[in-house]
């Protein structure tokens, strides 16, 4: 088993100014247009698996609604060689300065 580092939702902020950094949503699309994290960028967990080629250089922030999906796209990642972190509580748990709200 790949052990999975967490961060708080209030942490974003933080990794959302660093170049060093990636954060990514797996929820859907329609969720992601709703309201998203500034610069995230959207990679539905159900399409994942198709993801090929992340920077291998940037440590991987992943987001979902409350925390599961983010952490087994983490999990995935990890097992690929990737560096990564799952948020705890997911999108419902942020309320940082750089939340998109659309429409």
């Amino acid at each position: 088993m790949f052990p999975i580092e967490t961060i708080s939702a209030k942490m974003l902020d933080y990794y959302a100014d660093r170049s060093d950094a990636l954060i990514i949503d797996v929820r859907d699309a329609a969720l992601y247009q709703k309201s998203h994290i500034r610069g995230a960028l959207n990679y539905p967990y159900s399409q994942i698996e198709q993801c090929r080629e992340l920077p291998r250089e940037k440590l991987l922030i992943f987001y979902c609604q409350r925390g599961g999906s983010s952490m087994a796209a983490a999990r995935l990642f990890v097992k690929k060689g990737y560096k990564t972190r799952s948020v705890i509580g997911g999108f419902e748990a942020y309320r940082g300065r750089n939340l998109v709200i659309s429409g």
